[in-house]
């Protein structure tokens, strides 16, 4: 059975489908605004709640050159202001131990990244801030073995996870999503989401390339991590994807959000009466 997770007003695991979206890295004041005010239109007229997402840091860059954000002080001041403006519950990740206890002070939810999710005193810190934590499934385990991060938390007195599959890697630049992961990751007893725009993306290339993606995988994929009967999906997006500073081949664009979110809260409503 699967564990109930709050994240503010919403019920990770029970029958309601939830969306973790915004860019993926946090960028200029006014492309936050701008996503948060069309996320905050879409959730209303689709009856979604949405967890806002973005990163103040991305320190698993492949250059030195590339945008990895504003910085830990800067991030968090501007993730509160976005909190207190539209109400959203917000998601960002740490890459250090040493940065949970500050983002913990402004976030709901701490996300570990999925290369990090075997790094015991990033899990602990974590924990320890008391926030749900959602633990991405690294591209090199095992589903099945996502147990063993899950326990570090919960050992560390946090129960409050949820746990992100986001595609395996072997290491040929591309991501494949196995569908038996929904069912390893639900076996564990927590809310499973599914990053779809994280999946499409091609390794090796530019962060900030608008070819380095196949985003036109995103409706069968995502369509299909819904049919597996996941909690959540996790979707990036950003007003202008091809000029986004990090991932602008793989996130979708904010004002094709509700379109593309249509069939797949259908599909969501058919996938919760089969299970019943």
């Amino acid at each position: 059975m699967t564990k109930i997770v709050k994240v503010g007003d919403i019920e990770c695991g029970s029958d309601e489908l939830f969306l973790i979206s915004g860019p993926c890295v946090i960028e200029d004041e006014s492309i936050m605004l701008k996503t948060a005010e069309m996320l905050k239109e879409v959730s209303e007229r689709l009856k979604i709640k949405v967890i806002y997402k973005s990163s103040f840091q991305k320190d698993n860059r492949s250059s030195l050159k590339y945008y990895d954000g504003p910085g830990l002080d800067k991030g968090v001041k501007l993730l509160a202001k976005i909190r207190e403006q539209f109400g959203f519950p917000i998601l960002t990740d740490v890459h250090y131990p040493e940065q949970a206890t500050a983002a913990g002070e402004v976030v709901d939810v701490i996300q570990i990244p999925a290369y990090l999710c075997m790094q015991s005193t990033l899990m602990v810190a974590a924990a320890k801030t008391g926030k749900v934590v959602n633990i991405k499934h690294g591209q090199f385990l095992a589903p099945e073995n996502m147990k063993h991060p899950v326990a570090k938390c919960v050992e560390s007195g946090n129960d409050q996870v949820i746990l992100t599959e986001r595609g395996f890697t072997f290491g040929y630049n591309d991501l494949i999503v196995d569908p038996r992961s929904f069912y390893h990751l639900r076996n564990i007893g927590y809310p499973v989401v599914f990053d779809v725009t994280h999946c499409v993306r091609k390794y090796g290339t530019p962060s900030a390339d608008p070819n380095g993606g196949a985003r036109e995988f995103l409706p069968v994929l995502s369509r299909a991590g819904i049919a597996s009967g996941v909690d959540g999906v996790f979707i990036e997006t950003h007003p202008e994807p091809s000029k986004a500073l990090c991932d602008a081949a793989s996130q979708l664009c904010v004002y094709d959000l509700e379109e593309f979110l249509k069939p797949l809260i259908e599909l969501h409503q058919v996938e919760v009466k089969y299970r019943k």
